[in-house]
């Protein structure tokens, strides 16, 4: 009865999730893209979806800062109000404190502090994890590091904001690409963009494949889950790290995993949260995900993830909104040093 139960809570808090995914028009691939970059949220083991709170808040120390272009998946109509975003966190604050959802993410990584009670065990290495998706946003979703220009407030659907990179590119590196690169309704990949890749890792006895659904199976109730997330920007230079070889897949040890994932970007910054993807903007991702993110960006080459996208094993072929960053202490966890 115990583990009928725990399935049943299981099916229903995944449910749950790719109803909120759906909100966010099927794109937030339980970012992890396996609920549903919600985080996005590819069906992917840590893939996040969480709401964000909004940049202006006097809360948010960031709201003085100078804003990137709206990128080119900035939504119909130009970015939406202030008044929105706050809208938006004021119903995710609300519609989550005091019920029981566990820390959130996205987070300013720089900024450890955090006031949520809810405590869950840290996932394993993702070495000894099964990598379950991959999937990205266009737009950094996590802040820090050498990402802290925030590039707007976009179409309040998760579209046209994010942080961006702050270093420099060279004038090649930003050559126009000869096609769109992931083109959607919301726009597609140009040299110069920021994109937040989530690397999804489960307990689950599972193989790669789309969505957060990937990362779970009937017979684990309660998976734990990691994402590994890397910032990239993107380049119109072939000398640049390759996508497809970053997200190449092995068996290691028994384990599906990316045995070229980055991990020389800096000393990652290790949190409790949630998964991400704008279909959590206004209600609590109900997903325990242990994330890894490191503070430095790395430059992709454009033709490499325009490769990647023409076919892998995700049904991945467009990059995912960014879920608003989740500032409010309560829905935060802390950051140990």
């Amino acid at each position: 009865m115990k583990e009928l139960a725990a399935s049943t809570i299981s099916l229903a808090l995944l449910t749950f999730a790719l109803a909120a995914q759906a909100q966010s028009h099927g794109d937030t691939h339980g970012d992890s893209q396996a609920a549903g970059h919600g985080t996005d949220t590819h069906a992917a083991a840590s893939v996040t979806h969480t709401a964000a709170p909004v940049q202006n808040s006097t809360q948010d120390s960031h709201a003085a800062a100078p804003t990137a272009p709206a990128g080119h998946g900035g939504g119909h109509g130009g970015p939406v109000s202030d008044d929105i975003i706050a809208a938006q966190r004021a119903a995710l604050y609300h519609s989550s404190i005091g019920v029981g959802f566990g820390p959130q993410s996205p987070r300013d990584i720089d900024r450890a502090f955090g006031a949520n009670a809810r405590v869950f065990a840290t996932a394993p290495h993702h070495t000894r994890m099964n990598l379950c998706n991959i999937h990205l946003h266009e737009g950094a979703e996590h802040r820090g590091g050498d990402f802290t220009l925030y590039i707007g407030n976009g179409d309040g659907e998760g579209y046209g904001t994010g942080f961006a990179y702050v270093g420099r590119l060279t004038p090649e590196e930003l050559t126009p690409y000869h096609r769109p690169v992931g083109a959607t309704e919301h726009g597609s990949i140009e040299p110069g963009d920021t994109i937040e890749v989530h690397f999804v890792y489960t307990t689950a006895d599972v193989r790669p494949g789309a969505t957060l659904g990937a990362c779970l199976d009937d017979e684990t109730g309660n998976p734990q889950l990691r994402v590994e997330a890397q910032i990239m920007v993107v380049v119109n230079d072939d000398s640049a790290a390759r996508f497809t070889t970053l997200a190449a897949l092995s068996s290691i040890d028994g384990y599906a995993q990316a045995p070229n994932l980055p991990m020389t970007m800096g000393m990652p910054v290790v949190y409790q949260g949630s998964t991400t993807g704008p279909g959590y903007n206004e209600i609590g991702s109900p997903y325990q995900v242990t994330w890894s993110v490191r503070p430095q960006v790395m430059r992709v080459s454009i033709a490499s993830l325009d490769a990647w996208f023409a076919g892998n094993v995700f049904n991945e072929d467009h990059a995912h909104g960014v879920r608003n960053l989740v500032i409010e202490p309560e829905l935060l966890s802390p950051i140990l040093r």
